[in-house]
């Protein structure tokens, strides 16, 4: 049963307006919580603003927070642009907000969360960031009131930190050292290489200039090879 003015009322209030010659009856479709309806009168105690899919383009005006008696505001699938207004915050009697499908930027705010009659809450597929608010019925909506945003974190989406961080390929500097070190191993082996060569050639070189190597006479005496 609904109250009004103290009286009590059977059935709903519709707006009308009459004149002496003739009334008119307005009628609207809206859709509100997801679900498209047509309303053949407009009750007085539904107070939606339904603008969605039409092109409208800006920002979301600080003003509509003066909007009050709203209880539900769908601006989804326009060209929107700019920051959520805090001032949404002020409908506390909003239940429905859908801002989605549009090109909003930066961060949810906080403000929202004072709003404890809001039952859907849809921001999909805009450009937002940050954490996502958290308390009263902020911790009942889905991920799927925030898909699309791939800067958001926080619940119900993963964490803010080491999930949101920009991943970092490491493997690079790991192939780089390992190719400096293996690099500086094998100029190690290549100049005790060289050394050896050289060191031999010198060697051997005084042992021919000074006199005959004894180790070569010996092991060629013992083929049979002689020398004077």
């Amino acid at each position: 049963m609904i109250k009004m003015n103290g009286s009590s009322l059977d059935s709903p209030q519709y707006m009308t307006s009459s004149t002496d010659i003739q009334q008119y009856s307005y009628s609207i479709t809206l859709t509100f919580k997801g679900n498209v309806q047509k309303y053949e009168k407009i009750i007085t105690t539904m107070a939606t603003f339904d603008m969605s899919k039409n092109r409208f383009e800006g920002e979301i005006p600080d003003s509509i927070g003066h909007l009050v008696s709203l209880r539900g505001l769908n601006l989804s699938n326009n060209r929107l642009t700019g920051h959520i207004p805090p001032s949404i915050g002020m409908l506390s009697l909003l239940d429905c907000l859908d801002l989605s499908s549009n090109m909003l930027t930066g961060r949810i705010p906080q403000e929202l969360v004072s709003v404890t009659f809001l039952e859907v809450f849809n921001v999909s597929e805009n450009q937002l960031e940050g954490p996502i608010p958290q308390g009263n019925n902020f911790n009942t909506f889905s991920s799927d009131s925030y898909k699309g945003n791939l800067a958001l974190c926080g619940d119900p989406l993963p964490e803010c930190g080491g999930n949101s961080t920009p991943f970092v390929n490491n493997n690079e500097d790991d192939d780089s050292e390992d190719h400096g070190s293996t690099l500086k191993e094998w100029e190690t082996i290549v100049m005790g290489f060289c050394s050896g060569i050289v060191v031999g050639m010198a060697w051997g070189y005084y042992m021919f200039s000074v006199g005959k190597p004894f180790w070569f006479i010996n092991l060629a005496d013992k083929n049979g090879v002689g020398f004077a």
